[in-house]
């Protein structure tokens, strides 16, 4: 009885955190402007503001959220604390589509490669490329580990087709896949919004629906199963599910690290449960917010100049595992 009540000021909590972070991002940025610009008809302060700021400050709530849940499920399917968004090797094939397009970037004509769809395509398609070949294997494997040591092969195996492009790159190439490296919040445009938002929506409501199987993975498969769960049927939507949370958000934004494998962990504690009525709509909100807190941490040296938003969500991700690992040992 006394656990509704509190989960609700916890969402209450977060939501309001949520929003506050959103206008805070809006704000502040690598150029000051005035608190008056929000409300000014300053042609330059629209610019800014709602052609720069209010897509970058959404795409950090759309990815924030997507790679978070991305890795709850991860969790969930391989009952693995340390697996990620990323385990399935999806990000890693679109990584190899985007290093095989700048590679290549000479045969192709001009217009294509400076619409900057260029490398939204080919990441989607070495993701697309990945995902099939992990589906495919996913009705043949049994086990859950067996799949994600597949996954990680995939991972392994499209990372050094990367190192060899990269090997034989010239500088200028190897500079712009680097670059892509970093991730980017700032890169999706309204345009791209477009494309972004139903495919990841597609795959939050996706993992919503299958809350039920999800507990019951928690479980076992064996205990799943008797309740009369699909394993295989399970599997195969929370593939689907992380293709397009993961695969979507690293086309669009590159890589973003180890936000999917905190937030989970930081939620479970949090809200002191694993039932996925509860952890998925607190993942969304605290990946948001974190994800928001990353790219306001990436504006603080000013002047024109912004981090690394990899780099931040790296800085901030670990030490919140670290704390994870630590309070769990000195609780038990």
């Amino acid at each position: 009885m006394n656990t509704l009540p509190k989960n609700t000021l916890l969402f209450v909590g977060l939501i309001l955190l949520t929003a506050a972070l959103f206008l805070l991002d809006i704000a502040f940025g690598s150029v000051r402007l005035p608190l008056e610009a929000l409300l000014s008809d300053n042609p330059i302060y629209h610019e800014i503001i709602f052609n720069f700021r209010l897509p970058k400050a959404l795409t950090a709530i759309i990815t924030g959220a997507s790679i978070s849940v991305a890795g709850l499920l991860m969790q969930t399917l391989f009952r693995n604390p340390l697996a990620g968004p990323y385990v399935l090797g999806v990000s890693s094939g679109a990584s190899l589509g985007v290093a095989i397009f700048l590679l290549g970037s000479s045969f192709l004509p001009i217009a294509f490669i400076q619409s900057g769809w260029g490398l939204v395509i080919s990441a989607i398609l070495g993701g697309v490329l990945v995902l099939l070949l992990v589906l495919g294997i996913s009705f043949r494997v049994r086990q859950a580990v067996s799949l994600l040591i597949v996954g990680i092969m995939f991972g392994q195996i499209a990372g050094s087709l990367v190192t060899i492009l990269q090997n034989s790159s010239n500088p200028d190439s190897l500079k712009l896949f680097v670059v892509w490296t970093f991730g980017s919040l700032s890169a999706v445009s309204w345009t791209y919004m477009q494309v972004m938002l139903p495919l990841v929506t597609v795959g939050l409501v996706l993992a919503l629906t299958i809350q039920k199987s999800l507990n019951g993975l928690l479980l076992g498969e064996n205990y799943a199963q008797g309740l009369g769960i699909s394993i295989v049927r399970t599997r195969f939507l929370i593939i689907i599910a992380v293709a397009l949370l993961a695969g979507t958000t690293t086309a669009f934004t590159g890589p973003i690290a180890f936000i999917g494998m905190a937030v989970p962990h930081l939620v479970r504690g949090l809200f002191r449960t694993s039932d996925h009525r509860i952890t998925l709509p607190g993942t969304m909100l605290c990946g948001a917010s974190l994800l928001l807190l990353c790219d306001l941490a990436t504006q603080l040296p000013a002047d024109g100049y912004t981090l690394p938003i990899n780099a931040i969500s790296a800085l901030v991700g670990a030490p919140i595992i670290i704390w994870i690992i630590l309070k769990k040992k000195s609780n038990s």
